[in-house]
């Protein structure tokens, strides 16, 4: 254990800005060392226990899955336990690598393709991807600056669905989940929320929880955003304006290009997502989105402290 520790050290000494597959294999070369990167991980300051926060804790407990006793509350534990991979079977290796696999991919990665990568069963890798992602659910700071607003609709097309799933009630947008999506540009960060509709009553208030008073908005000439509270302006889209030439600062062009990423990665990555799943992936690409500066191992230090607190049993996925 010992020596698995001194590894990890000297190995994220080396790894803070990229890893390669060959580095991967090298960091995380078996499930003690992986483990040992995941205690680090989550408690660089030193093991506290994972139901109470006490310090004051055993490291050598005679237990065959958790090696942590509190002496304290009185509770076994181990990295996993009150997290997203809480009561997982699945080795520290395996874990380690699907995070980075999903953390290094801009399109994610399919279940599929994770069952392939890492030897699981493909049903084991879809709730294994819908763990992490659970670890990219944060709470944002609201935006002050410039911001970009706007909303797209993500779901097949009507005209590719079986007789029995199509609604023949139209084309366009019918049978579509619409996404409210804003842009800071300052930062570059981006909040993302699925929505039940498209209307001002619905959108409107959503700009105000995650903007500040002084926020300047930008929308395009979509009827619900009319009468925003915000100073900023709008883009006539449907005059074919996709950059205000009188303004060049007003346009929505950064936010565009999230959902482009989104809907490339739908079409080529997963291929179908159930609506009731869909703010999960949301999280997964806004997260990753929001951490493209950081370095990969912090990439993948981020999702295991984001993945404290957040449970997710498998029949409350499915249910």
């Amino acid at each position: 254990m010992e020596r698995a520790e001194s590894r990890i050290i000297a190995m994220s000494e080396e790894l803070r800005d990229s890893i390669s597959l060959i580095d991967l294999f090298e960091m995380f070369p078996d499930d003690d060392t992986a483990e040992q990167w995941f205690v680090k991980s989550r408690w660089p300051d030193g093991i506290r226990c994972a139901h109470c926060d006490s310090d004051n804790v055993d490291t050598k407990a005679k237990h065959p899955t958790m090696p942590y006793f509190c002496n304290y509350c009185g509770k076994y534990f181990s990295p996993k336990t009150n997290s997203a991979m809480h009561g997982s079977k699945i080795g520290y290796q395996k874990w380690a690598i699907a995070i980075y696999l999903i953390t290094a991919n801009i399109k994610g990665v399919s279940s599929m393709q994770l069952h392939r990568s890492i030897g699981v069963t493909q049903k084991t890798a879809w709730y294994m991807g819908h763990r992490i992602r659970e670890a990219y659910k944060i709470k944002s700071e609201k935006f002050s600056g410039e911001v970009e607003v706007d909303e797209t609709f993500v779901g097949g097309l009507e005209k590719n669905k079986h007789a029995n799933k199509k609604l023949r009630a139209g084309r366009g947008t019918v049978g579509k989940v619409p996404v409210i999506g804003l842009l800071e540009r300052g930062t570059n960060q981006v909040i993302t929320q699925v929505v039940p509709d498209t209307e001002g009553e619905t959108l409107r208030p959503i700009v105000y929880v995650n903007t500040t008073g002084n926020a300047i908005v930008y929308t395009d000439d979509a009827y619900a955003y009319r009468g925003l509270r915000r100073r900023g302006d709008a883009v006539r889209h449907g005059t074919g304006e996709y950059v205000n030439k009188h303004a060049p600062e007003v346009h929505i062009n950064g936010i565009e290009s999230f959902w482009s990423i989104f809907k490339r990665a739908y079409k080529g990555t997963f291929h179908k997502i159930s609506p009731k799943h869909l703010q999960r992936y949301f999280n997964e690409f806004t997260g990753r989105h929001n951490a493209r500066s950081d370095g990969a191992e912090k990439k993948m230090v981020n999702i295991v402290r984001g993945a404290v607190g957040k449970r997710l049993r498998y029949k409350d996925l499915i249910s």
